[in-house]
């Protein structure tokens, strides 16, 4: 038995897969853990808890897969980006709770940095905007906040480190103390060019170098297990911020193919080769993994709604009892009958980035009825998708060849078809739609020289291919924007 176990730790639940050689499930399990808001904007969570979970369910899986400690080949990780930590290396205590990576309390400090004119500083080293999104500004708010953290820092007595770095400090008994290159990417302190830590940036944020960890390779192996509940001695051979597991696990290896995860929102990367590539569009360009000293890069762009705008059907208009209804209910009439939802809840990100612009449903008549809604709705999602890899497009100078699909809403075969007709290019969809575990664990096979290729092999996709006419999809996208134009600036009007 050559099996992989991989370590998936996500925003609100951990959870852990153990695979065979052949992407094949043999056990898994996953665990929910307490989201703190101390204050409006601020979002944290207990560092010891997200240990526990993922060391339970790890401890978990491994037993509902009926393996001893022989079979485990190698270990992989993935998680939650940009959650920052902050703790004592002699004890391994945490001098405070994770700040999330939805955390905005640093949005000020956001403000006075452009402000002092550093934000072409930033973007031109790290691919990345001046956003509290990101851990540099979080972990400066730490080492400002929390008394005497400077002073220890600077003296070496403290560790920072994204989610990636706490786990494996645990997994190894406080023994290593690094973060691999993707996870780097997405701190504002690493020059994305040279993928190392970058001194000006430090110094713009004031952050000593002493509390950083080693940037390793995402794929290798870095250590072994050394901690109480799992089998001592599993090398830990793959690492990588959930979003770049994703683009790995589906199989995105080279340069214009790309994916998109539709879960609350969608996050979609386009594989762009081993040269980052500016983005005229403000989208995000960063690392998508480093493997044997060479690193691939990606553009990123993010939708805020996607299936949260079936959810809001559900609960919000009750439209719907379940989510799971809704691709039947839109079923149920050939088109949207001229209906466009632009669900811009929560303003609009990439590549039109105008937070006030609020959701807007337009081109009802007498003849409009739920099934149209609903499939507005639906096809809102892939509109939205669309755009942003337009964006991709243009700023990588070449075209999507294929669109990989996971998350949730990927399930839902008219979104699927919809999508790839607006694309005009195949989309696919792996059998195991799981896909950051699916590529922790492939770039960890990789790392101990098994087969490190994607569980989402052509055998396993579910395939859709374009039907709509050019001219059609077009059309379509004519209105969208019509629509989008719309909604756009609404809350500003308002004042």
């Amino acid at each position: 038995m050559q099996a992989i176990l991989a370590l998936d730790q996500g925003t609100t639940s951990s959870r852990a897969i153990v695979y065979d050689s052949h992407g094949g499930v043999l056990g898994a399990a996953q665990q929910g853990f307490e989201q703190h808001f101390p204050q409006p904007g601020w979002v944290e969570h207990d560092p010891g808890e997200i240990w526990q979970s993922q060391l339970a369910v790890a401890i978990q899986a491994v037993e509902r897969a009926g393996l001893s400690r022989g079979d485990i080949s190698a270990l992989g990780l993935t998680n939650q980006r940009e959650t920052t930590l902050l703790w004592d290396r002699q004890t391994g205590e945490p001098l405070h709770r994770a700040i999330v990576w939805q955390d905005r309390r640093t949005a000020r400090l956001c403000e006075e940095l452009r402000r002092d004119g550093q934000e072409r500083l930033f973007r031109e080293r790290t691919g990345l905007l001046l956003d509290p999104y990101f851990s540099g500004t979080k972990l400066r708010w730490l080492l400002d906040n929390i008394p005497g953290a400077r002073r220890r820092a600077e003296a070496g007595e403290l560790a920072f480190g994204t989610v990636d770095s706490w786990l494996i400090w645990q997994l190894t008994a406080g023994r290593l103390h690094v973060t691999d290159a993707s996870n780097a990417s997405r701190t504002l302190l690493c020059n994305i060019h040279e993928v190392e830590w970058d001194p000006e940036l430090l110094a713009a944020l004031d952050i000593p170098a002493a509390v950083l960890p080693e940037i390793i390779d995402s794929s290798g192996v870095c250590g072994t297990t050394a901690c109480e509940g799992l089998p001592h001695g599993i090398p830990i051979a793959g690492v990588a911020g959930d979003q770049q597991a994703a683009l790995y696990g589906q199989g995105c290896q080279e340069a214009g193919l790309a994916k998109c995860t539709y879960g609350t929102g969608a996050f979609l990367l386009m594989h762009t080769g081993d040269k980052p590539i500016p983005s005229a569009n403000r989208l995000l360009t960063t690392v998508a993994w480093r493997i044997d000293g060479r690193t691939d890069y990606a553009l990123e762009g993010s939708v805020f709604i996607a299936g949260a705008v079936v959810q809001w059907l559900r609960d919000g208009l009750g439209l719907i009892r379940s989510s799971d209804e809704i691709e039947a209910l839109a079923r149920q009439v050939p088109d949207t009958g001229g209906v466009y939802l632009v669900p811009a809840f929560a303003g609009l990100g990439a590549p039109h980035w105008d937070p006030d612009a609020r959701g807007i449903l337009v081109g009802m008549t007498r003849g409009t009825e739920r099934p149209h809604i609903a499939r507005a709705a639906l096809e809102s999602v892939a509109f939205q998708a669309t755009e942003v890899i337009g964006a991709m497009e243009i700023d990588a100078g070449m075209a999507v060849k294929q669109l990989r699909v996971d998350g949730g809403a990927s399930t839902n075969n008219l979104l699927m078809q919809f999508q790839a007709d607006l694309l005009g290019a195949p989309v696919a969809r792996p059998a195991d739609t799981e896909a950051t575990a699916a590529g922790a664990a492939a770039l960890a096979a990789r790392g101990v020289g098994l087969n490190g290729s994607s569980p989402a092999r052509d055998e396993h996709l579910t395939r859709f291919d374009p039907q709509l006419s050019r001219y059609e999809v077009e059309q379509r996208m004519g209105v969208w924007h019509r629509a989008v134009a719309r909604a756009g600036g609404w809350a500003r009007e308002e004042d």
